[in-house]
């Protein structure tokens, strides 16, 4: 027995910590993330009825999504609860975090009583707190989240999932017919499927992104910073009751080039999403304006979720760029239909800050590139 008795609590943890390996940041992130999804009402499965309808629309949505982009593609999709998209979106976001875990860092920590087992802990603790953050917002995310399109990211494959009931709470809440919003749901999701699993349009993005979540993760606070100002004996008690306080405050980086790249691109993606989703839905269904409204003020007001996910990435889902992105799409689509979108198939397809102000520059360069 040792004659210091932080020393024996402290190597217990040294020890548990080392039996975890190398992904037990991620392991935390899943167990938090499936316990905030799961809710208060347990999460449960969708209605056999109303996981039928939506299946019943998804050839046909995908026949629409096929002309639109000129290809063929899969029109499978599955219906699960927020505990299956928040496992998807984990799983999905995983290698775009997985940098920051392996980076280090060091806290001065030697005028506090057992300071050097204290840093030793701290910077062994430092990933899982990552896991913390990671698994908090995932977890957030999936309660009003249609699906993996709230976040315009790069896809590690094609699979379409749908949060059935969701779509439910999102229909009755704004009095709409559950069949116009499963058609557009659809439509975005598989929309978005398909552009952000293509390889040229996912490494541009994973570049862009790059810069992006260095920068968030700077402005959020190096988390092992934070746990030094916890790490004294009297403070201990209440930090391991409580660590999801250590996430509070999670704030978007200020402008920089990076996240006017990342933006532009982004906020472009999802109104372009937004575009054929509703483009597709008036085709199928004549159209819905009071469907096109409560989307755009759902986004605006109930998605608190998706804006903290986005702001992992260093992403903001609010502010004037999202504006602009419409009033791009919208004067391409004027002038050209959204199928010229099909250049964000491409690896250079994806619009820059500058491009976002000039439509019209961007037509230009992805129809002369070599690539077309």
């Amino acid at each position: 027995m040792s004659d210091n008795p932080l020393g024996d609590m402290f190597g217990d943890m040294f020890k548990m910590l080392g039996q975890q390996g190398p992904d037990a940041w991620f392991q935390t992130a899943t167990q938090l993330a499936l316990n905030v999804a799961r809710g208060e009402d347990g999460d449960p499965n969708p209605q056999p009825r109303e996981r039928q309808r939506l299946e019943e629309f998804a050839p046909l949505v995908g026949r629409h999504v096929d002309a639109l982009f000129g290809v063929s593609s899969l029109t499978d999709v599955t219906a699960v609860n927020r505990a299956g998209l928040t496992l998807a979106a984990l799983n999905q976001w995983k290698p775009l975090i997985s940098p920051m875990a392996t980076s280090t860092s060091k806290l001065d920590l030697e005028e506090v009583e057992g300071g050097e087992m204290m840093a030793q802990l701290a910077s062994s603790l430092g990933p899982l707190f990552l896991g913390f953050q990671m698994g908090s917002v995932a977890g957030h995310f999936s309660e009003r989240a249609w699906s993996l399109s709230a976040l315009a990211l790069p896809r590690e494959d094609a699979t379409r999932l749908l949060v059935v009931n969701n779509l439910v709470a999102f229909a009755d809440e704004w009095s709409l017919e559950r069949d116009e919003v499963y058609v557009f749901a659809l439509s975005r999701e598989f929309v978005a499927t398909l552009v952000l699993s293509q390889p040229g349009t996912g490494d541009a993005l994973r570049a862009l992104l790059v810069d992006a979540v260095r920068e968030s993760a700077a402005a959020q606070g190096d988390l092992l910073q934070r746990l030094q100002g916890m790490m004294n004996p009297e403070n201990m008690a209440s930090f391991m009751s409580n660590p999801e306080a250590l996430l509070d405050e999670i704030e978007l980086p200020g402008e920089t080039d990076a996240t006017r790249a990342i933006n532009a691109a982004a906020a472009v993606l999802s109104a372009f999403f937004d575009a054929a989703a509703e483009e597709i839905t008036t085709a199928v269904m004549g159209p819905r304006p009071s469907l096109v409204e409560a989307w755009r003020r759902h986004r605006l007001s109930d998605a608190r979720g998706e804006d903290a996910a986005a702001a992992l990435f260093g992403i903001s889902n609010q502010g004037p760029h999202h504006e602009l992105a419409r009033t791009f799409v919208a004067e391409i689509a004027e002038a050209r239909t959204l199928g010229a979108f099909s250049a964000l198939l491409r690896v250079d397809g994806l619009p820059s800050d500058a491009e976002l102000h000039d439509a019209t520059s961007w037509y230009e360069r992805v129809s002369n590139s070599p690539l077309a």
